[in-house]
């Protein structure tokens, strides 16, 4: 069994690498063509040819004419089960979609989308990666839908998968279509935050700036023009509604507490561990509602709100050390 598992695994490899050589990269999005979609009987496909060869030798002995009738309708159907097969995948449409972001530890959900731009539907298509079934559907006439790739993330950084292949047994299961699809796909994985982390280091306040602290009982004090990192709390939305400009509101005495989280005052040994110390103070000042900024040994971000800026610095930490 052993000998069998890797003989098929080096058929299967010695296969992908000539496919690779013969279609190169794929750019998103893809319109498969012909040339690039292959189709072999399935197991039960060769067992109905066994079964086909079987009558027609029975029908050949005892020269009976029905069997020869029974065997030759057999055997167009199965054709024409095999140009069903090959035109399910064939002019299919591929691109690559977004994945969201995961921390370390977690599943990373890739996606794919497969335009149907035919007057035709294409059921029974199946997605795989790396042996294994990741998602089965069906696609109606001049439809489309999202394919997801499951791949485990337990390192920060990314996961990129950079082959999968597109399957198809419509209708009858006899034949297998199947292409291979060399589309690089990636998702970015996040630092595991700590579970427990020290306080982080002093922070500081201002009058004024991009937060509420919803604190205290300000007076209000006018209006200023919105700047990026302004609490959408504190944002004229009435004015906004009547046509004028974006206006944030101003209250007297509004007390701003800012984090400027660095890498180097991490309380912590090993660079791992002191940046899921950090995605931890960074998630928890997002959770406050404080703002909050990072600096690394390569490069700073200024301090803000919002999950747009937690997902930038956090994505920094995925990256740090990296290659670009």
């Amino acid at each position: 069994m052993m000998l069998q598992a890797r003989l098929r695994k080096l058929v299967n490899n010695t296969a992908r690498d000539w496919a690779w050589r013969r279609q190169g990269p794929d750019v998103s999005p893809l319109v498969l063509a012909r040339r690039r979609i292959y189709i072999l009987p399935s197991g039960q496909g060769l067992v109905f040819a066994l079964l086909l060869l079987g009558m027609l030798l029975g029908a050949m002995n005892y020269n009976n004419n029905l069997g020869f009738a029974i065997s030759f309708l057999l055997a167009g159907i199965g054709l024409v089960s095999m140009y069903h097969c090959h035109g399910t995948l064939n002019g299919l449409g591929i691109a690559a979609g977004a994945c969201e972001p995961v921390f370390a530890g977690e599943t990373a959900q890739l996606k794919v989308l497969l335009e149907n731009s035919s007057a035709r539907p294409r059921p029974g298509l199946s997605i795989w990666l790396a042996g294994r079934q990741q998602d089965l559907l069906d696609l109606e006439a001049d439809d489309s839908a999202l394919a997801t790739l499951s791949v485990p993330a337990p390192r920060r950084g990314r996961v990129v998968v950079e082959r999968f292949s597109v399957a198809s047994r419509f209708p009858f299961g006899l034949f297998r279509a199947w292409t291979w699809v060399h589309m690089p796909l990636e998702c970015i994985v996040y630092p595991r935050p700590a579970d427990t982390a020290p306080p982080p280091p002093t922070t500081y306040t201002d009058i004024g700036g991009a937060q509420d602290s919803g604190h205290g009982d300000d007076d209000f004090a006018g209006l200023r023009d919105y700047r990026p990192g302004d609490s959408p709390r504190h944002i004229a939305w009435k004015a906004f509604a009547r046509g004028q400009e974006l206006l944030v509101r101003q209250f007297a005495g509004t007390r701003v507490v800012k984090h400027v989280f660095d890498l180097e005052d991490v309380p912590a040994t090993g660079l791992e561990k002191r940046l899921a110390i950090l995605c931890r103070w960074l998630l928890d000042a997002h959770t406050a509602g404080e703002a909050f900024g990072l600096r690394l040994p390569d490069g700073e971000e200024s301090p803000a709100i919002g999950r747009a800026h937690l997902h930038n610095c956090l994505r920094r930490l995925a990256m740090f050390g990296e290659p670009a």
